[in-house]
This record gives C-alpha cells, sequence and structure tokens, in this order.
C-alpha cells in the first residue's frame, strides 16, 4: 500500500542471501581486496562489454557527489536539468564533496537534457574567463526526474555535445535498471557506447539493501580516486558486503527482473487511473514512477484508505486537481495496486 518511493523498500531475498554467504564465509581481505569485490568487477565488465573501473559505495548522493569531483575543478560547473536529485535533494553534496564544484540547472519540460538546451545555457558563460566558473561536465538522469528515459539516441546526442564543448558526460543512474528495462537496450548502447564517461550504477531502489557503484568507462578518469572515496566516508573496510550486494543484483538478471516488475506494475496502475474523470497523466509512464493530477476529493480518499505517496509541487487552487508522484518497486504486489485503482475508482463514483 505504499507508493512513496521505491527506497521504502526491503531487500531482495538473493541479495539478503548474498550477504548472508559473504558473512559465513570467514575472514576476507579488507578494503575490496576480497575475492568478491574483484569478481564484481569481472561481471560488471561483461554486463557492459568494456573495461570498467569499479567503485562500490553505500548511497546515490555519494555516487553522484564523487563521480562529478572526478570530472570537475573545484572552479567547475556542472550543468543539470532542474529537477535533477543532485540540485533538489542532496544538500550540496556536490559542491562540498567537489571543493566548490558550482551546479548550472536548467529548466526542462520532462526532465531530459538536449544539445541545443545546453548550448543555449552555455552561450553567455565565457569560457576561459578567470572571472567565471567554467563549465566542465553535465550530469544526466536515467530514468529521469520526472519517469521519463533518455533512449540511447538522445544519450549520443548529449555525449556529442559534450565531446564537441570539451564537457564530461555523467550518468546518475539510481534508476539506471528501470531505464534500461523500459528501452529494451543493453547498457552498454546507452553509456559508453553513447558518450557517457562515469555512471552511478544504482542498486538500493531496487533490491539491495545499501550499495550503489560508480563506474568509469576510462580508467585515466579515476587517477587518485580511492583518495576521493578514502576522504569521503566512503572507502568501507569491509568491502566485500557491498560488493555482495551488487554482484548478487546483477548475477542471473536480478536487476532487470526487479525492474521490469516494477515497470509493469506502473503501467498497471498508470492505465487503471487514467481513464477516470478528472485524472491526468502529466509525464508519460517510461519507467516506473507515475506523475498524476488526482481530483483532490479522489487524493484524500486513497490517504483515508491507506495508501502512502507524496503531492508534488506546490499545492492546487481552488478545486483544481493537484499534482502527485507515485512510485512502484520491485516487490510491488498486484493485489496493491489493484486495490488503488478500485478506491480511486470508488471515490470517483461517490463524488461525481
Amino acid at each position: 500500500m505504499n507508493f512513496s518511493s521505491d527506497n521504502v523498500t526491503g531487500a531482495h531475498p538473493k541479495i539478503v542471501e548474498a550477504l548472508a554467504e559473504a558473512a559465513a564465509a570467514g575472514p576476507m581481505p579488507p578494503y575490496g581486496a576480497d575475492p568478491i569485490s574483484e569478481r564484481l568487477n569481472s561481471r560488471l565488465a561483461e554486463l557492459f562489454e568494456h573495461e570498467v573501473t569499479v567503485f562500490p559505495v553505500a548511497t546515490g548522493t555519494a555516487a553522484n557527489a564523487l563521480s562529478l569531483s572526478a570530472l570537475c575543478p573545484p572552479w567547475g560547473g556542472v550543468l543539470c536539468a532542474a529537477e535533477a536529485h543532485i540540485d533538489a535533494d542532496e544538500c550540496g553534496a556536490v559542491e562540498a564533496i567537489g571543493g566548490g564544484t558550482r551546479l548550472m540547472t536548467i529548466e526542462t519540460p520532462d526532465g531530459r537534457l538536449t544539445p541545443e538546451a545546453l548550448a543555449r545555457r552555455l552561450a553567455p558563460i565565457r569560457r576561459g574567463d578567470q572571472h567565471q566558473v567554467q563549465p566542465a561536465a553535465v550530469s544526466i538522469t536515467q530514468a529521469t526526474e520526472t519517469g521519463t528515459v533518455y533512449a540511447p539516441d538522445a544519450v549520443a546526442a548529449l555525449g556529442a555535445f559534450c565531446q564537441a564543448e570539451k564537457l564530461r558526460l555523467h550518468m546518475d543512474g539510481a534508476r539506471f535498471g528501470n531505464a534500461v528495462v523500459s528501452l529494451g537496450c543493453t547498457p552498454a548502447e546507452v553509456t559508453w557506447k553513447a558518450g557517457v564517461d562515469v555512471l552511478s550504477f544504482g542498486a538500493t531502489k531496487n533490491g539491495a539493501l545499501a550499495a550503489e557503484a560508480i563506474i568509469f568507462f576510462d580508467a585515466a578518469l579515476a587517477e587518485n580516486f580511492l583518495f576521493r572515496r578514502k576522504r569521503a566516508g566512503h572507502l568501507f573496510s569491509k568491502m566485500r558486503f557491498l560488493s555482495a550486494q551488487l554482484d548478487a543484483y546483477v548475477a542471473d538478471g536480478l536487476w532487470l527482473a526487479n525492474a521490469a516488475h516494477a515497470n509493469e506494475q506502473a503501467k498497471r496502475l498508470a492505465l487503471g487511473l487514467i481513464d477516470l474523470p478528472g485524472v491526468d497523466l502529466e509525464q508519460a509512464v517510461e519507467a516506473n514512477e507515475i506523475f498524476v493530477r488526482l481530483p483532490m476529493g479522489v487524493a484524500g480518499a486513497l490517504y483515508a484508505a491507506g495508501f502512502h505517496f507524496y503531492p508534488w509541487g506546490a499545492p492546487p487552487e481552488g478545486d483544481a486537481p493537484g499534482l502527485f508522484r507515485l512510485v512502484t518497486a520491485f516487490d510491488t504486489d498486484p493485489a496493491a495496486v489493484d486495490a488503488l485503482i478500485a478506491t480511486a475508482r470508488k471515490a470517483t463514483e461517490e463524488n461525481t
């Protein structure tokens, strides 16, 4: 009944089992020198069809801020969507860990940046002028904060733009699995093959306890990153317990199966709501987030019935519908989806 976020869920049993196995395996070398971490590196290289340099961390905020600190000098700027998690929800972590790195936001209609929008943002900036912050990187979110996804050709267009403008491209992949499933592409096609330099590979929202991976597709960019991670407090002595989560996450396609279930439940939920009077989708449902306008009476009935979800944006004026976000997850019960739809339908009938 909780559609607040995909981080309200527990952990997938296979990931819990992997942690138990790692705990029972006895002593192992610390700080990532263990065989589980070594296996994870090989597994991710195979998954992405490319040599990768991998650094497990415990949170998405650390993954994003540390990734960008490796791409930007302290006087550098990161171009991102105004809705981007790094700007709206990470408490200045990019600026703090980057030693002063500035976020340069861009308004978007659907959470997706375009080369044209980037060009407009860059136009007034004097490149090479010591008095101005110098653009150094672009950060995109996959899937975006509005629930949309970047197709491989859209990422490739951004990658080409970044290369021409001598900018690095970072991808916040907190819901990367949901995006890959939605697109039906390979992880490689929407990352390094499209020009992405660094990926924050999310697992926590899709079945892990607390595990993310920073993945560099160019080892040269990871120079001195060991020190960056340590200084930021994300070098775990028992790194094997982060690696074990990530290893189980990608083994046998678990991450894709989890994401596919979440996406499917989001589609079912959206299809069950859109035909109701006064209900409109704010964005296309392309992953596992739904942004929907609901009559306030319907929203109130859902809350009263015990459903949890967030209002989004400014409160509505008068009798206007409110904007709400509902999120499905790897373990969303289809019966809960059906119950929410039925409750919304009943509330609509009673208020018309």
